[in-house]
């Protein structure tokens, strides 16, 4: 990928044209929300995006090891929270409902937490929903929708996978001596380009070194303190689980990227009909956590969360049971443990209100 000057044909890329030349350019957070959320032409808003005949796929579309694990994570958690005669489970992001589906099905080994589950999955997709109601279809258990956090007294579990990545992030360049803010403007003939912009605090955590020019800083903190107040607002007691590929440490870098049809592209040549996302700043998103009154365990490497919660042990009782499916079932949780792949890159945090003890399995 070049931040080099593309054609621009599609549909949204013509409207961020004409608004740029307008009202000057945009910032990297803003061109990211309209690539995403615009209301006729966002990304997220008119494609199912996710399987293998779409642009990528996440871990429960891999193994349904992961779902089934993460049900069962859920369902100890309930019990550490008391045994709640009720208690909401909140998706955020659910993509195809894979891993709710999955999920839900591994809880039947616990009927007295099935029995007290409302669920409520936020999506703002259409296309998604309606996957998701299919893939649900069967559930007995009240299923609800919506396209935000919404706050209502009780016990909840909220979980979350590939979700922060999608948050809007600021991109911040160093150059002549000075922070500016990285934005998307037009170059000679009308097509869409990154530019230095007006000069910015990029408010840079004390442990980077001092910058050099050309150096890229990324930071979610308006979008992550949003969500952390949106989450405190649930009530308690609570606890969540969020899974995504990040850093635990601050560094430099541009780690924007676009995704269409399983390969890597240009993120200012196909807007709206490609996906975009920045790397999750693990660190950032646990103080603003804690800045919301809340407590946060981990992070671990999805590998290590994983293998702590049984994932050989189950792939191997999975394999047994269905021997043609062996090799399948193998190469899933293979690749979703691979040190150097996802296991390694993604990371998983959990959080959780003060009246919760920590969580499994990261004590």
């Amino acid at each position: 990928m070049t931040d080099g000057p593309t054609p621009q044909v599609t549909p949204l890329a013509r409207h961020l044209a004409e608004r740029i030349a307008r009202d000057g350019p945009v910032s990297v957070a803003d061109y990211i929300d309209v690539c995403l959320q615009h209301p006729e032409h966002g990304y997220y808003r008119r494609q199912a995006a996710i399987g293998a005949a779409a642009d990528f796929v996440t871990a429960p579309e891999i193994s349904q090891v992961f779902g089934e694990l993460i049900g069962l994570w859920c369902a100890v958690v309930w019990q550490q929270m008391g045994t709640p005669a009720s208690l909401r489970l909140i998706e955020l992001g659910p993509g195809r409902g894979t891993l709710m589906r999955d999920a839900l099905r591994a809880a039947r080994l616990v009927p007295a937490f099935r029995a007290a589950l409302h669920i409520e999955l936020v999506e703002t997709n259409e296309t998604l929903k309606q996957l998701q109601r299919a893939a649900l279809c069967d559930e007995e258990l009240p299923l609800e929708w919506s396209s935000k956090l919404a706050p209502r007294s009780g016990a909840t579990i909220v979980i979350a996978n590939e979700f922060l990545d999608t948050l809007p992030a600021d991109q911040f360049v160093w150059r002549n001596g000075a922070w500016h803010s990285r934005c998307v403007g037009l170059d000679a003939s009308g097509g869409l380009q990154f530019i230095d912009g007006p000069a910015a605090e990029a408010n840079l955590p004390g442990s980077l070194p001092a910058p050099t020019d050309g150096d890229i800083f990324e930071h979610r903190r308006t979008a992550y303190a949003r969500l952390a107040g949106d989450l405190a607002a649930l009530g308690t007691p609570l606890a969540g689980l969020f899974i995504d590929y990040g850093h635990t440490e601050p560094n430099y870098g541009d780690t924007l990227q676009a995704v269409l049809a399983h390969r890597y592209t240009n993120p200012l040549q196909t807007p709206g009909q490609a996906d975009l996302t920045m790397q999750v700043d693990f660190t950032a998103f646990a103080h603003a956590i804690a800045a919301a009154g809340m407590r946060c365990d981990g992070p671990l490497p999805q590998a290590e969360f994983l293998g702590r919660l049984g994932a050989v042990e189950r792939a191997s009782r999975l394999m047994a049971a269905n021997p043609a499916r062996a090799a399948e079932i193998e190469s899933g949780i293979a690749r979703l443990l691979a040190p150097t792949g996802m296991g390694g890159r993604f990371q998983v945090l959990g959080i959780r209100s003060v009246d919760v003890s920590p969580l499994p399995p990261f004590t």
